[in-house]
């Protein structure tokens, strides 16, 4: 009796016993998990969900130059009209099954019926074609620029490679699971939206190999520990004192007033994510129903815009933010003045007035207000409070960001569920190239939430891709911004770049990229 009791207390004390073994990255991200299929959204947090659990054919590398990812080698022929893909060794997915080319077509269809980059890429593509299970061929119908940055992109969404049951869903239905076949597998038992999402290594992952550094989304993902929690702190003083304290190792985007502190704490540092700003502030309008059908309506929207009241709301300090005008990022290879004469003037009553000539009557105008996203919630705060000055009659939808997301895919009107206007944010290296930056596009009801639709603005963005030298990039770049702001694609309100902090006492390894956090490479110390 003795020896069974005991033979089943060890039973319980070793499974604890690696438990406690199990080295575990704790971090606290500027979103909760509430989606888990990153085609489907553009939500950052979703898409940083995604490049922990799926792989890309290719990943752009810091400098933002594409880098083989899953693809083991790769031909482009003479006329750069075929290219010829195969897939490296090793690559299989969570449950089991081994990745193949069935799977990459049936992945990059669906991601290029949803996301912008994807559309304009498959837009050139005539047929994608298995050879066997490891290579396909991809046929443009005329050569295209921009293929492999394009499917390395480190911005939402990324182009991920699903199941082909997976990927045969319909793009505008979110996946259900999440089966990938990246370096850590998610744990959907364990996930706790509102708390935490947990992601546990993947032990039969093949990164690249070991003398490819990690460089952005390019060299080897080499899962670093056992599991990763990503956990929900809506509260920014307790995610910076669970830092400080040591109960978290990763903060992916601490409040601007909390630096000092944090730079002052034992076994804290911070971290610049990238060369550029990491961050561009953009208001959407609703281009489907009134007000924002009309053209004269959205431009009236700009005497709304003080980007200082903006960025002092987000950031505070100077140091970390810039007034940026156009809808490129300043600083970024294709900055220009086009069009920015539209932010020159702040003048609610101006606005008010110009919403009148355009036919506006004081009809209820709905913004949804995100309730607990760390820039996205000051922003809208200053936007409301502009329009109310002005006297404009402003229904505010108050709500999670999750059911923000949600919501803005709804294009009823918003006296049946729809909306006006939203502010989100874009990262500042997919937002300084006019074709990887998707919120610049204006492809109707293909497009991005608000669904400008304007056939020149995707012209110029073609003509750039198509473009055979710099010269001619920056001339288009111009060109499409002025146009871009014309038609008032969207409000940009600034830019910032936001250090992370973690525990440099704790964890090492971290691969600086802006735009989507990464967080393989990380090991505990």
């Amino acid at each position: 009796m003795m020896l069974r009791l005991l033979a089943g207390l060890v039973a319980l004390i070793l499974p604890l016993s690696a438990m406690a073994q199990d080295k575990v990255l704790r971090a606290v991200m500027h979103a909760d998990v509430r989606v888990i299929d990153p085609i489907w959204t553009t939500q950052t947090i979703a898409n940083i969900h995604g490049a922990l659990v799926y792989d890309t054919l290719f990943g752009n590398d810091a400098e933002q130059k594409p880098q083989p990812q899953m693809v083991g080698k790769y031909e482009i022929s003479p006329d750069r009209l075929t290219y010829t893909f195969t897939l490296r060794d090793g690559l299989k997915f969570h449950d089991g099954s081994p990745v193949t080319t069935r799977d990459v077509i049936a992945s990059l269809k669906r991601w290029g019926a949803k996301d912008g980059v994807g559309q304009r890429l498959l837009g050139y593509v005539v047929k994608m074609d298995a050879v066997d299970d490891k290579t396909f061929t991809m046929v443009l119908r005329e050569p295209y620029g921009m293929v492999l940055e394009s499917l390395g992109k480190s911005g939402s969404s990324i182009a991920a490679i699903m199941r082909e049951k997976d990927a045969l869903t319909d793009p505008q239905q979110q996946v259900k699971e999440s089966v990938g076949s990246g370096p850590f597998v998610f744990a959907k038992d364990q996930w706790v939206p509102g708390s935490k999402a947990v992601y546990l290594k993947n032990k039969d992952y093949v990164p690249r190999p070991g003398n490819e550094p990690p460089s952005g989304f390019a060299g080897a993902k080499i899962p670093g520990v056992d599991r990763i929690e990503l956990l929900w702190i809506s509260d920014p003083q307790t995610a910076m004192s669970a830092l400080v304290n040591g109960e978290i190792d990763f903060y992916e985007n601490p409040n601007i007033d909390f630096l000092p502190l944090l730079a002052k704490a034992k076994g804290v540092k911070l971290m610049k994510t990238g060369q550029m700003d990491s961050t561009q502030g953009m208001i959407r309008l609703n281009h489907l129903h009134p007000p924002f059908d009309n053209v004269k309506a959205r431009q009236a929207m700009y005497y709304l815009i003080n980007q200082e009241d903006f960025l002092r709301a987000i950031i505070g300090d100077p140091k970390y933010y810039h007034v940026c005008l156009g809808l490129l990022t300043c600083g970024g290879p294709y900055e220009n003045d086009g069009g920015t004469a539209f932010m020159k003037e702040y003048n609610p009553k101006k606005a008010l007035q110009l919403l009148k000539e355009a036919g506006y009557k004081g009809e209820p105008i709905t913004v949804l207000a995100a309730t607990d996203h760390a820039t996205i919630t000051p922003a809208t705060q200053v936007l409301i409070q502009a329009m109310r000055e002005a006297g404009i009659n402003v229904d505010v939808q108050s709500m999670d960001w999750g059911s923000v997301v949600s919501r803005r895919a709804k294009k009823e009107p918003p006296a049946q569920g729809g909306w006006n206007i939203f502010v989100t944010t874009s990262g500042g290296v997919g937002s300084a190239n006019p074709v990887l930056h998707t919120w610049i596009g204006a492809a109707c009801d293909k497009g991005l939430f608000g669904w400008p639709c304007d056939p020149k603005i995707e012209e110029l963005r073609n003509a750039f891709g198509m473009a055979s030298n710099e010269d001619e990039r920056k001339r288009i770049a111009k060109e499409l911004q002025t146009r871009a702001m014309e038609d008032v694609v969207f409000l940009p309100f600034g830019q910032w770049d936001q250090p992370l902090a973690y525990r440099a006492d704790k964890i090492d390894g971290i691969v600086p990229n802006t735009g989507l956090a990464v967080l393989w490479g990380i090991t505990k110390k």
